[in-house]
């Protein structure tokens, strides 16, 4: 009785099966990855562009910042970097995927034999490649500018941990709004807004004390300030545990306020007429 369940008469996994979700993930997600490798403009703006702005916050920022938090500005800006670049990444996914709605191409997906699951985890797995791809870059040419992390390898794992989580939860709350506005909508101004606020209001820039004393909560509690002191401290040393339960809830928080919406929103725009 499992084996008729599991497969189809074929041979193949049956399309609600686990197996069928997680090869056809895979196939679709090593479509998104070409498809961003592909189109020049989108891999010179995930890929190029965060490593000539970290480049940029050393030379243009890097002894301001030094002399206000005494530390090697670098600890603070590649993490931002990493961030920053996982948000206009997955930034740059939603409005592909919002595209791709108009297009029909979900509409064309979602009727094959395929997991209905699958096109959306590809979307996030090809988001973990990205930021996996671009942490590593941005470490390597931040430790030739000041960047060395003295941890070893638990902290390199510690970082990537904590970049996934970010970008992971931030790609979640993008897909959630790409498969729910319509493909006419002012999706990139509103999300642009969004990532430039949190860029610029966080503490890589700046320590938290150095913000407006009534601007210091937000400052010190949106989402990328935990993780880039949790990315700070793995790096050269300190406690994690505070900021690191910040970054975990604010991971659960959005993924658990986005999840449904973002599957409910899918089948909603592959679906409609």
């Amino acid at each position: 009785m499992t084996a008729a369940v599991e497969t189809r008469s074929d041979g193949g996994p049956a399309e609600g099966s686990v197996r069928a979700w997680v090869g056809q993930s895979g196939v679709l997600a090593w479509r998104q990855i070409s498809v961003m490798v592909r189109d020049k403009g989108t891999f010179l703006q995930l890929i190029i562009v965060p490593i000539l702005t970290l480049i940029m916050f050393k030379v243009v920022l890097g002894d301001a910042i030094g002399s206000a938090t005494g530390q090697d500005s670098t600890y603070g800006t590649v993490p931002l970097v990493i961030l920053v670049s996982a948000m206009f990444g997955s930034v740059a996914a939603g409005i592909r995927l919002n595209q791709e709605r108009g297009t029909g191409l979900l509409a064309r997906l979602y009727v094959l034999p395929i997991n209905r699951a699958a096109d959306l985890t590809s979307r996030l797995l090809s988001e973990v490649f990205r930021i996996v791809v671009v942490t590593a870059l941005l470490i390597a040419v931040g430790s030739t500018i000041g960047f060395d992390i003295t941890g070893g390898v638990g902290a390199v794992a510690g970082i990537f941990g904590v970049a996934l989580m970010f970008g992971i939860s931030y790609a979640t709350l993008v897909l959630a709004l790409a498969v729910s506005a319509r493909p006419s909508a002012p999706l990139v101004p509103l999300l642009s807004l969004v990532s430039s606020v949190l860029m610029f209001f966080n503490s890589g820039f700046s320590p938290v004390d150095a913000y407006p004393e009534w601007l210091q909560p937000i400052v010190e509690n949106q989402p990328m300030s935990p993780t880039i002191e949790v990315m700070r401290a793995l790096a050269a040393g300190g406690p994690i545990a505070e900021n690191m339960i910040k970054v975990t809830i604010w991971t659960v928080v959005i993924i658990g306020a986005c999840l449904y919406p973002a599957l409910r929103g899918y089948h909603k725009a592959a679906t409609a007429r």
